[in-house]
């Protein structure tokens, strides 16, 4: 997997039920409340109009408030509920067959009706295109699409998968119009149809812009005649300056920590500006490359466990745009737990560290390099790696230097097994443990450190999987996370706060900034 589970390592209760059915909430107007049009600032990229291509989180955000899902994740909440679907459910004990029912009166934005044929069309046609930048690897489980009706959708997976519903309520499960879209290649004029809150209207390089979808019937009742969305292409200095000036509404993502603490004090005219902060799923970890000769000792491994201060590294890298996490189940994901915490403290330890070096007959200084890179992390990720290397010196049982790596050569050489540790940073497709879990653990595992625990890949994993009440599955992934708290493949660093920064004058900012990372455009007004 991935997309905004992509690498990323600076910070720009999930249960899925077995049966999701209709009435939580009611149909809304599509102009809701009216407002006013909103400009919106962010420092990522959309690359792609296209959800059979976009697998980034710029590309997600627009897909969210563009395209219609089959179920979607509430404001507030990380278990899905129908959206383009009145009613979705697993049939048999297995977790192998999902079948869906559609409202009544879907329509795209250009009028065209709905149908099962325009579901089945939009998966098929994302596997079959099968693109390197898309999210065809979410829907890999996949077997085969039955219509029996207009109105009806039956997934057959090829093995039990209960976290299908929140995959298909990702930007993975974006509905197209089947008479818009090729059946085996993307689509390139930066237009998007599709039957969600917003319609695209415009689309190019600095900026896009959405207005309410005349046609759209669900849930949502948007609150603003239309968004204008402006990039700024990872220029944070840019965005805080069109911030200050008024020539956008709120900045969400990509401005550096002290420009966040700094901007929360700040009036510009008669408008104060103000932080919006909410839960953020993304998570940084330190990795391991369990066949090197120096990183691929456990004592080691604990000893560094011992000494890195998390809340020195939240304090003084990040300026408190983060929190010190103590499990690779982040807080505000079901299953959480703080097996680091309760194993090695939530300070440094330096007696201990030295305990479990010498006990492993390690009398000499450690000789360590740690591996970062700024490539897609701004210049945050060297200063932390750096601090880290401080901790570990300053304990007297290493000798740490830290190596910072263009970007594409980073990624190269981690997956020839060149660095024995190294940064990664994740972000979720969905707010649930298995995605969190299953992309690492195992020998296709995306963090390639040679880390392969049979009882995790053989047995947690594969049961997790069967289990469509996701509550069922909290014990298996809390003895996951036990075993790698003792086996430390990897260390847990921080998660992130997800923020927006705005004008006093807008408001509705904090229902998208919660652990399921939707973008809710429609929850946005203006006064």
């Amino acid at each position: 997997m991935m997309r905004r589970n992509q690498w990323l390592a600076a910070p720009l209760g999930a249960a899925t039920a077995a049966a999701l059915l209709s009435g939580c909430g009611s149909t809304g107007s599509p102009t809701g409340d009216g407002g006013k049009g909103v400009v919106m600032g962010i420092s990522d990229r959309v690359q792609s109009t296209d959800p059979a291509s976009g697998y980034d989180a710029g590309s997600w955000l627009l897909f969210n408030n563009v395209f219609q899902s089959l179920l979607a994740f509430p404001k507030g909440g990380t278990t899905p509920e129908p959206d383009a679907a009145q009613s979705c459910n697993f049939e048999g004990a297995d977790s192998k067959l999902y079948k869906c029912t559609l409202r009544t009166g879907l329509k795209f934005s250009n009028g065209h009706p709905l149908t099962s044929k325009d579901v089945k069309y939009s998966f098929e046609r994302t596997l079959k295109i099968n693109d390197d930048n898309g999210p065809a690897v979410m829907l890999s489980s996949i077997a085969g699409i039955d219509t029996p009706d207009d109105k009806t959708v039956v997934f057959r997976l090829k093995t039990s998968d209960a976290t299908f519903p929140s995959k298909i309520a990702s930007g993975a499960g974006s509905i197209v119009d089947h008479s818009e879209y090729p059946a085996d290649k993307l689509r390139t004029d930066n237009k998007a149809i599709g039957s969600g809150v917003y319609k695209l209207d415009s689309f190019n390089d600095k900026s896009a812009g959405f207005s309410v979808n005349e046609n759209y019937s669900g849930k949502a009742k948007a609150k603003n005649t239309g968004v204008t969305l402006k990039f700024f292409n990872g220029d944070q200095a840019g965005l805080k300056k069109v911030l200050d000036t008024g020539d956008v509404d709120f900045a969400f993502r990509g401005l550096a920590a002290k420009d966040i603490a700094a901007l929360s004090s700040t009036k510009t005219g008669d408008h104060k500006v103000e932080v919006v902060q909410g839960t953020g799923a993304e998570v940084e970890h330190l990795v391991f490359n369990m066949n090197d000769p120096v990183a691929g000792k456990l004592p080691i491994r604990k000893a560094i466990a011992y000494l890195v201060d998390r809340e020195a590294i939240v304090k003084d890298v990040y300026e408190g745009t983060t929190t010190s996490l103590y499990s690779i189940v982040p807080a505000g994901i079901a299953a959480h737990n703080t097996a680091f915490f309760d194993r090695y403290g939530g300070s440094p330890q330096p007696k201990k560290a030295e305990a479990v070096l010498r006990a492993a007959g390690i009398k000499d200084k450690v000789k360590i390099t740690l591996y970062s890179t700024t490539g897609r992390t701004g210049p945050a990720t060297d200063q932390e790696f750096q601090l880290i290397a401080k901790q570990l010196n300053d304990s007297g049982l290493f000798e740490a230097d830290v190596k910072s790596i263009e970007w594409t050569q980073y990624q190269k050489d981690i997956q020839d097994g060149k660095y024995g540790v190294y940064v990664k940073g994740w972000v979720p497709d969905y707010p649930d443990a298995d995605s969190f879990t299953q992309p690492f653990f195992g020998p296709e595992s995306v963090v390639h450190n040679n880390y392969d625990n049979k009882e995790i890949s053989g047995t947690i994993i594969p049961s997790t999987s069967t289990k469509s009440d996701r509550t069922a599955a909290n014990p298996d992934y809390n003895r996951l996370q036990d075993i790698v708290a003792d086996e430390i493949p990897l260390l847990p660093l921080w998660q992130s706060k997800q923020y927006a920064v705005t004008r006093d004058n807008v408001t509705g900012l904090q229902w998208s900034l919660d652990a399921s990372t939707v973008f809710r455009f429609w929850e946005i007004s203006k006064g």
